[in-house]
């Protein structure tokens, strides 16, 4: 009869362990899983600042551009004839 019981013991540890050894096994899953998509999203905000900030820059560049070059104004002048 103790032999039994040992062995239902020893049947319900392994099942225990049995299980969890395979919840550990997919919480590392979706701790590696996380952190190659947080490694992506980080490259894709830095690739996007990069962008904005030259999009920033061009846009300023082409504003102190304007305001050294103004802009031909239509109807103020009359076409030039040549001859």
């Amino acid at each position: 009869m103790r032999m039994y019981v040992i062995l239902v013991i020893l049947a319900v540890l392994l099942f225990s362990l049995s299980f969890l050894a395979v919840h550990a096994m997919v919480t590392v899953r979706r701790a590696r899983r996380r952190q190659a998509v947080a490694a992506r999203l980080a490259a894709v905000v830095a690739q996007a600042e990069k962008e904005h900030e030259a999009r920033s820059a061009a846009t300023e560049a082409s504003s102190a551009l304007t305001t050294v070059l103004p802009a031909i104004r239509e109807g103020e002048q009359e076409p030039r004839r040549v001859a």
